[in-house]
C-alpha cells in the first residue's frame, strides 16, 4: 500500500469507525458485532516523548532496499510538520507529550528550555506530563521552563503530574497553590465527549537521580492514579488516559493494578514500539500499541514513541458507549529526510528511487519536510549556538594530555608523550571524575579512553571544547555491579584494547577506582590490586568481590560497546540510563564550582585509575 493510500485509509477509519472494520495496521479491530450494535467514540492521539532538547535532526542507519543506509531522522520542525499533517486529516484529536522535553543537548545547556518551549508551542500540545529531567535544575529551573512554555498567547498547554507535590508557599512551582503550575489531570471535551488525562512522573528515579527541591514530594504512582481515576469517574468522565513518564515496563505493570484506565501514553524508557521496524534493521520492544488488561480484565492500550524527536506516534482508539476500549491500533511514524547514503556515498538516480519506494510502501517510514515556521524559529537559535559555543565555561590551568593507553605515544601535543607514559590520560581521568560528580548516586565511574577525543590545551575551556572533547551521542548510565563484575569489566576493556580486531579506545579509565595493569599477562591476570574510594571522599580500600557498587558509565559501554561484555550481560534491571548527555555533564562539572567556572587541573596522582603500568613487553613504565 502506498503512503498516501495508507493515510487516506487511516482517515477513513477515524471518521467512520462505527461502520468500518478491518482498518487496523497492527492488530485485529473489535468484532463486527461490537461496532455494528454499539455506539462508538473514536479518538486519535498524536504523541511524542523524551525529545531531550534534541531539536536538530539525528543520524541513524536503516536497512533499505537491502543495504545499510545512513539516514537523517527527526528534528523538531519535522515533528511539527507531521503532527500538523496528521491532525489535519480529521477525527477527534489529542496532542500529547509524555515528558523529558529538556536536558540532553546544547540547546538546553544554552537556553534553559526556551528553545524547547518555543518549538513545543509550534505544536501546541493539549497536555504535557513532567519527566524526571524536568527537575534537573530544581523546582526553580522547572518554573522557568514552564514560564517559557506558557508565554505564548496563542497556545496554552496543560502541565500534568498527579503524584508531584510541591510544597505550597515554599516551592516556586506552588507559591500560592499546589496547582499554580502543575495539575493532576485535565478533562478535554471533544464533540461532546469528555476525555480525562492524568499525568504521572516516576517517583524514585526523580527523587534520587534528578534535583527536585527537598520539600517537593512524589507520591506512589499506582495509588495516585487510582485516586484520580475514581475522582474523574465521580464527575462522569469514563474515558481515561494516563500520560506517564515512568517507562514501558512500569506502564504494563501499573495497567494491571488499576481499575478504569483505558489508554497509557508513556515515556522515560525511550522505547521503540512497532513490529514493522524489524524489516529495517531496528529492534522494537513490542507491538504498537501494546495491549493488556486492567484489574477488571478490561482492555488497556499502551503506546510510546522512542526518543529525540525521531518518531510521532499515531494511536487510534475506539470506545464503546460505556467508555471502554473496543479497539486500538495505530502507526509510529519515523520521520526521515530525503537524503540517503550507502558507504558514505549519497544515493542518486535509480538507487535513490528504489529507497524512496521502500519508504513510500512502509507505513512506519515518513518523508517529512520541516515546518517552515518551526524551522525559522530553530534557525535563530542555531545561529546563537554557533556563536555561544565560544562561550567560556572555565579554564584549563595546564595542558591536560590525552593518551588512550599509557605509553602509547599518539598525542601530538608537546610533552604529552612523556607525561602519559606511566599513568595514561590526564583528561580521561578528569572526565571520569566529572561523570562521577554529576551522577548523584554512583560510587565509581568507569569510562573508555575512546569516548574522550582530544588533549585540552592550557587556557580557556569553552562549550565548544566540551563538545569536541566528548562528541558522541552518549548519555550516563548507572549500574549495580559486584566487585568481581567490575574487575571482569576492566579485564574486558584491556583485552579488547590489545585485540587486533578490537580498539585501543576500550582501555579503561575511572574515578573512585584504581588498579595496576600488566599487559604482558593473559586475560584474567592483567589487572591487580584493584581499590575503591566511593565518590573519592574517603580512603582507598581493596575492592570487595562480593559487594555491590553503583557504577556510572556512558551508554555506549553500558550496552557492551568496545568489548565490555560484562556490562552487556548485566540484567536490564541493574541498569538505569539517566539520559544525562555526557558532554553536557562535563560542561556542568566545569561550570558548577564558581560563576567564572572551574580551574581544571590534573588530578592528584593517587586518583589516577592506572597506578602502575607494565606494557606488553613486560616493561614497567
Amino acid at each position: 500500500m502506498m503512503k498516501f493510500q495508507h493515510s487516506l485509509l487511516v482517515g477513513l477509519c477515524v471518521s467512520t469507525l462505527v461502520l468500518i472494520s478491518g482498518c487496523n495496521d497492527n492488530d485485529t479491530p473489535a468484532a463486527a458485532s461490537d461496532t455494528a450494535t454499539t455506539p462508538a467514540t473514536s479518538l486519535r492521539i498524536l504523541h511524542i516523548n523524551d525529545h531531550h532538547s534534541h531539536l536538530q535532526p539525528n543520524s541513524a542507519t536503516l536497512t533499505l532496499a537491502g543495504k545499510a543506509t545512513a539516514v537523517k531522522t527527526g528534528g523538531f520542525p519535522r515533528v511539527v510538520s507531521k503532527i500538523n499533517e496528521l491532525a489535519a486529516s480529521g477525527g477527534n484529536v489529542l496532542k500529547l507529550h509524555a515528558g523529558d522535553a529538556t536536558t540532553g543537548d546544547l540547546y538546553f545547556t544554552l537556553f534553559k528550555g526556551k528553545a524547547d518551549a518555543e518549538q513545543m508551542n509550534q505544536v501546541c500540545f493539549d497536555a504535557f506530563t513532567l519527566g524526571n529531567h524536568e527537575f534537573d535544575s530544581g523546582d526553580a529551573g522547572l518554573k522557568n521552563f514552564l514560564d517559557f512554555l506558557n508565554s505564548s498567547a496563542a497556545c496554552k498547554t496543560d502541565v500534568l503530574s498527579a503524584n508531584v507535590q510541591p510544597k505550597v508557599g515554599t516551592s516556586p512551582l506552588a507559591l500560592n497553590s499546589a496547582t499554580d503550575y502543575i495539575k493532576p489531570y485535565t478533562v478535554k471535551e471533544i464533540n461532546g465527549q469528555k476525555f480525562g488525562i492524568i499525568g504521572l512522573t516516576i517517583a524514585g528515579k526523580t527523587k534520587n537521580s534528578s534535583s527536585p527541591d527537598e520539600t517537593t514530594l512524589f507520591a506512589n504512582e499506582a495509588t495516585t492514579a487510582q485516586k484520580y481515576i475514581d475522582e474523574l469517574a465521580g464527575q462522569g468522565v469514563n474515558k481515561i488516559i494516563l500520560l506517564t513518564h515512568q517507562g514501558y515496563d512500569n506502564d504494563q505493570t501499573i495497567a494491571k493494578q488499576l481499575k478504569g484506565v483505558d489508554v497509557i501514553v508513556g515515556g522515560d524508557s525511550h522505547t521503540l514500539l512497532g513490529e514493522g521496524f524489524k524489516a529495517f534493521g531496528l529492534t522494537p520492544a513490542g507491538a504498537y500499541p501494546t495491549k493488556t488488561t486492567d484489574a477488571n480484565g478490561k482492555q488497556v492500550c499502551i503506546a510510546q514513541a522512542s526518543q529525540y524527536s525521531d518518531i510521532v506516534g499515531e494511536l487510534n482508539i475506539e470506545f464503546n458507549a460505556s467508555g471502554e476500549v473496543s479497539a486500538c491500533f495505530g502507526t509510529p511514524h519515523l520521520l526521515l529526510s530525503d537524503t540517503f547514503k550507502v558507504s558514505n556515498v549519497e544515493l542518486t538516480g535509480a538507487e535513490h528511487d528504489a529507497v524512496l519506494k521502500v519508504v513510500a510502501d512502509a507505513p512506519e517510514l515518513s518523508l517529512v519536510t520541516s515546518d517552515a515556521a518551526a524551522q525559522a524559529n530553530l534557525d535563530s537559535y542555531s545561529q546563537q549556538v554557533d556563536v555561544l559555543k565560544q562561550t567560556k565555561i572555565g579554564v584549563a590551568a595546564e595542558t591536560l594530555c590525552h593518551e588512550r593507553i599509557p605509553n602509547q605515544g599518539l598525542s601530538k601535543t608537546a610533552g604529552c608523550t612523556v607525561a602519559t607514559q606511566s599513568n595514561g590520560s590526564d583528561i580521561a581521568n578528569i572526565v571520569s571524575k566529572a561523570f562521577l560528580e554529576m551522577s548523584l548516586t554512583s560510587d565509581i565511574c568507569l569510562q573508555n579512553a575512546g569516548g574522550v577525543r582530544v588533549d585540552v590545551p592550557a587556557g580557556d575551556i569553552t562549550l565548544g571544547t566540551a563538545y569536541t572533547l566528548l562528541p558522541f551521542a552518549n548519555t550516563l548510565t548507572e549500574m549495580d555491579m559486584t566487585g568481581k563484575e567490575i574487575i571482569d569489566s576492566l579485564e574486558d576493556g584491556i583485552d579488547f584494547a590489545l585485540n587486533p580486531q578490537g580498539s585501543t579506545g576500550s582501555y579503561p579509565y575511572a574515578a573512585g577506582l584504581r588498579w595496576e595493569a600488566d599487559l604482558s599477562q593473559a586475560k584474567g591476570a592483567r589487572v591487580t590490586n584493584v581499590q575503591v574510594n566511593p565518590r573519592v571522599t574517603g580512603a582507598w580500600v581493596a575492592i570487595d568481590p562480593a559487594k555491590t557498587y553503583k557504577v556510572v558509565t556512558n551508554s555506549f559501554l553500558a550496552t557492551g560497546g568496545d568489548g565490555y561484555t560484562t556490562f552487556k550481560n548485566l540484567a536490564a534491571a541493574k541498569k538505569l540510563n539517566t539520559y544525562l548527555d555526557y558532554a553536557q555533564s562535563f560542561a556542568d562539572y566545569v561550570t558548577r564550582e564558581t560563576a567564572a567556572g572551574r580551574s581544571v587541573m590534573k588530578l592528584p596522582l593517587e586518583e589516577y585509575s592506572t597506578q602502575r603500568f607494565i606494557d606488553k613487553g613486560g616493561v614497567l613504565r
